[in-house]
């Protein structure tokens, strides 16, 4: 990317992408566009009348501002709905908090925040048919422009289907100005689509999940130039941050066109789901979703690395003979599930996620063999995608976010248990599933934390 006007041309690929989405009709990133919120904020809505959503820490950040500049610009602005809670995360009962207000109301919602505010506004705005807009605070996740929003309910974080905003406003003034931990998750996040691209190689050959180019042209054409400056990151430097910026909501269209968040998260988002279904702490509060996504970018790197320097078509000639031999009923796998997950409300959804993804010994085979008809050309692409683990280890520590497991709480022994159990996370196929379906679990992950492995101490 050239060192000119980075906001034009940010603005020129936002624009290039919004012709590919249904709910999104305008995106902002730049300099002091909170004074000009009340005129984006018409352009996009027939009401003249909003109400703020923030958090007491987004509302004094930002949020005051907001509600002062709409009214400014002759809207009315109704009593601003402040979360007023600790440590908060999107959970259900804060949509079930936020409800009734925007019920009684038809005002337009104005999301001032990060992730969980625009997860916790998104949705709720979603349940009184109402579409919303967002004025970002950080550039910590790539959900402010995604169709769906990250809820935890049942004792599971889960996406729940819902539009996206129909606006998203950025003032780089106030992400510059966020916590560099923010902004370094937001990076983590972001890195994450290298593996998480190679995951969709693979499911995109297996046909589960076929590739949508135009999204992953959306997120993969530019990534290495949004990542290319982790330093930059970690000194608060204005382009840097833009260009982050950019790659996050950019990534969000993307899954606002495919209608998936396949393009952008695969097996290392379910090591941070894990996590945050297991109510992992670490200092007294959960660590970030980018931080735990950070630390799962670099263990599925690093299962890719062991994978593409060993197998060979022999590999897969082997599972293909053993197949049968290796074959595990679903009433075997159901009590695992029960012995991994207890009998929770976790359980039940990974057991209907396992269920999905279960198949008897004929098709397991059928899928190795393609895979091991296509495995020259095959690791060819995986290899031209990925980077090498020590190396993204490197990228995402240089942008001061976690790179170790230690740095998020987790032991070494956690980290090599997370890996069996994230495998059985979610339905989507991904390298821990392709690693499984090899029988290669040992030869391939417990090897990872063995001496010479990479994640040996």
């Amino acid at each position: 990317m050239s060192s000119g006007n980075y906001y034009e041309e940010t603005a020129a690929r936002l624009e290039k992408a919004l012709q590919y989405c249904d709910d999104t009709k305008a995106v902002v990133v730049g300099d002091k566009t909170l004074d000009a919120v009340g005129d984006f904020f018409k352009k996009l809505f027939d009401v003249g009348k909003a109400v703020v959503v923030a958090d007491k820490t987004t509302f004094e950040i930002a949020g005051k501002r907001v509600a002062d500049a709409l009214a400014a610009a002759g809207i009315e602005v109704e009593t601003p709905y402040v979360y007023d809670v600790p440590h908060m995360h999107a959970e259900m009962s804060l949509v079930d908090m936020l409800k009734p207000r925007l019920a009684q109301t038809d005002a337009i919602p104005v999301a001032v925040g990060s992730g969980t505010v625009n997860d916790l506004c998104k949705y709720t705005s979603s349940l009184v048919n109402r579409p919303y807009m967002v004025c970002g605070t950080a550039a910590s996740m790539d959900g402010y422009t995604s169709f769906g929003a990250s809820i935890e309910y049942n004792e599971c974080k889960q996406t729940f289907s819902c539009p996206a905003p129909r606006g998203v406003l950025v003032d780089m003034d106030v992400v510059c100005a966020a916590p560099l931990k923010m902004n370094a998750a937001g990076f983590a996040d972001l890195i994450a689509k290298i593996p998480a691209g190679a995951d969709w190689i693979i499911a995109d050959l297996l046909g589960t999940e076929p590739i949508d180019h135009v999204a992953w042209r959306l997120v993969q054409d530019s990534l290495r130039d949004w990542v290319a400056d982790p330093e930059g990151i970690a000194r608060g430097d204005r382009k840097a941050l833009a260009f982050l910026t950019e790659g996050l909501i950019m990534s969000g269209l993307a899954m606002q066109k495919a209608k998936t968040s396949r393009t952008a998260s695969g097996a290392e988002h379910q090591f941070s789901h894990l996590w945050d279904n297991q109510r992992h702490t670490y200092n007294g509060e959960a660590p970030s979703h980018g931080f735990k996504v950070g630390v799962g970018t670099v263990a599925t790197s690093a299962l890719y690395e062991r994978i593409l320097g060993t197998w060979t078509e022999a590999t897969f000639d082997a599972a293909i003979a053993n197949a049968d031999v290796n074959f595990r009923s679903w009433e075997t796998i159901e009590k695992e599930l029960e012995d991994h997950f207890g009998t929770t409300g976790l359980y039940e959804t990974v057991k209907r996620e396992c269920r999905k993804k279960y198949v008897e010994p004929d098709e397991l085979k059928r899928r190795l063999a393609l895979f091991r008809d296509a495995w020259p050309e095959l690791k060819k692409k995986l290899a031209d995608q990925l980077m090498p683990a020590a190396e993204i280890q490197s990228v995402i520590h240089k942008a001061t976010a976690p790179s170790t497991p230690e740095e998020i709480g987790i032991t070494r022994e956690r980290l090599q248990y997370s890996y069996r159990l994230a495998q059985q996370l979610r339905y989507r196929y991904n390298v821990l599933d392709w690693t499984h379906d090899l029988g290669q679990w040992s030869a391939m992950v417990d090897a990872l934390f063995l001496p010479g492995g990479f994640w040996a101490k």
